[in-house]
């Protein structure tokens, strides 16, 4: 019995004696996601079930599966994704954030005749410095609520967008329109120009923001301004915005006056670089497809808003197979008219079915893949964000899988193209911050932002009466 006791206390001072030592030699993380399925998007596109994301600051320390993290590393939270799905953040990569005060006010006209008509009026008498930071909050909101965590941007007071877009905790690029006429913001190119220095020099470097200049388009700008734009570009080391080839109407416009495609006249004029994000692409020819790729421009393509607009249906097949990185954008809700990636993804892959007649032409994990490292890549940010891999950000989204539209449940790519809705994500972390806890947005006050943008209806109406 005395031997028995002896060998008993040893046992227990050995397991006092190592248990510290075990513990020293598991790694810090502060937050460790366990027990859902992974869905890491990274070069093996490898899916984990049981899986877990281990994240430290404001980065991805390790993935893998719930027994190889727990083994590894402890954290003060841990977060329950058992009969979920963890993945990357989706990237929107096209919109106007603040014109979703806009959203309805003019539906089922063509391109030239929505701008010319009511857009532009509209902007000229409602865009103000107010009214960009209260668009920009209802925008983040959605976003946010659909699991977007990286948006791209070209609008006016794009400061504002900057403010309002990081106080949101969101991460996105930002560019600021320059165009040939009187903006909202900056009256004349020269003065834009100037802005443009002080916005690039406040932000670049933001752990969220990456400022971008932004000449609207081709048939807008003037030849001598889009290269004093790519020279800015190239200057600062920043992202040039652009819509590119978006409609019939701007085709013909520019073969009259440069007796090229859009992309071949960009293209001759010096601008198109690995820093250009074009919007868009409705209507590049054969050649321009190989020069989009040679040249490593991202495409954004927006499927819904063309669609809505009668603009066409973008090539994205052939930009795919040419080796172009093409992403998923949304555009502004005044032309969708909503900022919902998982309604893109769908409408991507069913879109391009119809048109190719081929069923088997961008099939569900290819969308999903346009939505996150694809979409990376159009932005040029895929060393940073679009996959679950140790080292990038800590952008990702938890997303339930319980709905009766989501029962049952064979193939996960299938179910979140397909099946999936912007309701169903739960919870949303940006640059390893907790923006959206089990549905709850915590960065912005939700019912002042909805209170607001009625006000707006309600002003912009009167604005634009008769119209």
């Amino acid at each position: 019995m005395k031997k028995a006791v002896i060998i008993i206390f040893l046992i227990l001072a050995l397991i006092v004696t190592v248990m510290p030592f075990c513990a020293s030699a598991a790694e810090r993380a502060d937050i460790i996601i366990r027990g859902g399925t992974v869905v890491t998007m990274d070069g093996e596109r490898r899916v984990i079930e049981n899986g877990a994301v281990a994240v430290r600051a404001d980065r991805i320390v390790a993935v893998g599966t719930a027994t190889e993290i727990a083994a590894k590393y402890r954290a003060a939270r841990i977060i329950n994704a058992a009969g979920k799905i963890v993945l990357p953040g989706l990237i929107n990569t096209h919109t106007h954030a603040p014109m979703s005060l806009f959203r309805g006010i003019a539906d089922d006209l063509v391109l030239m005749e929505w701008l010319q008509k009511y857009i532009f009026p509209a902007e000229a008498k409602n865009v103000d410095e107010e009214f960009v930071r209260w668009g920009t909050r209802l925008a983040c909101l959605e976003m946010i609520r659909g699991g977007t965590t990286t948006y791209v941007d070209m609008y006016y007071f794009e400061d504002a967008i900057a403010d309002e877009t990081a106080r949101a905790g969101v991460r996105a690029v930002l560019g600021e329109t320059l165009i040939d006429f009187p903006a909202p913001d900056n009256k004349t190119w020269d003065i834009g120009m100037t802005y443009m220095e002080k916005f690039v020099a406040k932000w670049k470097g933001h752990a969220l923001i990456t400022p971008a200049i932004a000449p609207h388009a081709p048939y807008t700008v003037s030849t001598e301004h889009l290269e004093q734009a790519h020279k800015f570009s190239v200057k600062h080391g920043v992202p040039l915005i652009i819509h590119v080839a978006e409609d019939q109407a701007e085709v013909k416009t520019i073969r009259e006056k440069y007796n090229a495609t859009s992309v071949a006249y960009l293209d001759r004029i010096g601008l198109l670089d690995e820093r250009v994000i074009a919007a868009h692409m409705v209507w590049p020819a054969e050649d321009d497809i190989k020069t989009l790729a040679s040249r490593s421009v991202g495409v954004a393509h927006c499927p819904q808003s063309n669609m809505k607009l009668a603009a066409g249906v973008a090539p994205v097949p052939e930009m795919l197979g040419a080796g172009v990185a093409v992403g998923l954008g949304t555009d502004g809700a005044a032309s969708n008219n909503d900022l919902n990636l998982w309604e893109e993804m769908d409408t991507a892959a069913k879109l391009h079915k119809l048109t190719s007649k081929d069923p088997t032409v961008i099939n569900a994990r290819e969308a999903l893949e346009m939505a996150t490292i694809t979409g990376a890549r159009a932005i040029h940010l895929d060393k940073e964000i679009g996959s679950l891999e140790a080292g990038k950000r800590a952008d990702l989204i938890i997303v339930g899988m319980r709905g009766i539209h989501q029962t049952p449940l064979y193939n996960v790519y299938s179910q979140l193209v397909y099946a999936t809705k912007a309701s169903d994500v739960e919870t949303v972390m940006i640059n390893g911050r907790i923006v959206m806890s089990r549905g709850r947005i915590l960065t912005i006050n939700e019912s002042a932002v909805k209170a607001k943008a009625n006000w707006y209806r309600d002003r912009i109406r009167k604005s634009v009466a008769g119209n």
